[in-house]
């Protein structure tokens, strides 16, 4: 399966699929952290190109709640991140994941399809991340486990503190993987 995970500069979705046999490639304005298969560029150059999934974490800076209080003063910005959300979503890929914060897409498009926490996924630890599924099925937790620290939340400012705060855990990562892009039996063409 080829596999483009939009907006990911830290590798971690695309190497967990990667894992499973699949040719997932990250995309993003920026270099990957991990050497890999990684398209530096502009995402919207490449979505069109036969891929058979799209897992994309558009940028939340003017789509998340946390950031409503700036809403009136950045309504360009927040009309151009909710036109990149819907392009990402109307992509022509079968099997769509959008992964964001709980914020106005809620209402600027649906509810989203399904909400995931760390805590569900073997991480101690609360970042309600919103999922908007095209022929996809809901992530089922893999480890759920006692925490629910908001680490995330509580994160000192800095310069890297946006980035820290986009990384995707692990857990989620491997979930994906596992339950959307499965490792395929040896022997299956």
């Amino acid at each position: 399966m080829k596999v483009l995970v939009a907006c990911e500069f830290s590798g971690i979705v695309r190497d967990a699929i990667r894992a499973n046999g699949h040719d997932a490639w990250s995309c993003d304005i920026l270099e990957s952290e991990r050497p890999g298969h990684h398209i530096q560029g502009d995402v919207l150059s490449v979505v069109g190109e036969g891929w058979d999934m799209l897992i994309a974490h558009p940028p939340c800076t003017h789509l998340t709640v946390s950031g409503a209080r700036w809403w009136r003063d950045k309504k360009k910005e927040q009309k151009q991140a909710i036109w990149f959300f819907f392009h990402l979503l109307n992509s022509p890929i079968d099997r769509i994941a959008i992964e964001n914060p709980i914020g106005i897409m809620s209402s600027e498009y649906q509810k989203p399809d399904q909400i995931v926490q760390p805590w569900m996924f073997g991480h101690g630890e609360t970042k309600a991340t919103c999922l908007w599924l095209k022929g996809l099925p809901k992530l089922e937790p893999t480890n759920v486990v006692s925490g629910r620290e908001p680490k995330i939340h509580r994160m000192a400012p800095g310069p890297d503190r946006w980035r820290n705060r986009s990384r995707t855990y692990q857990g989620i990562a491997d979930a994906m993987a596992d339950q959307w892009a499965p490792r395929e039996p040896k022997g299956t063409p």
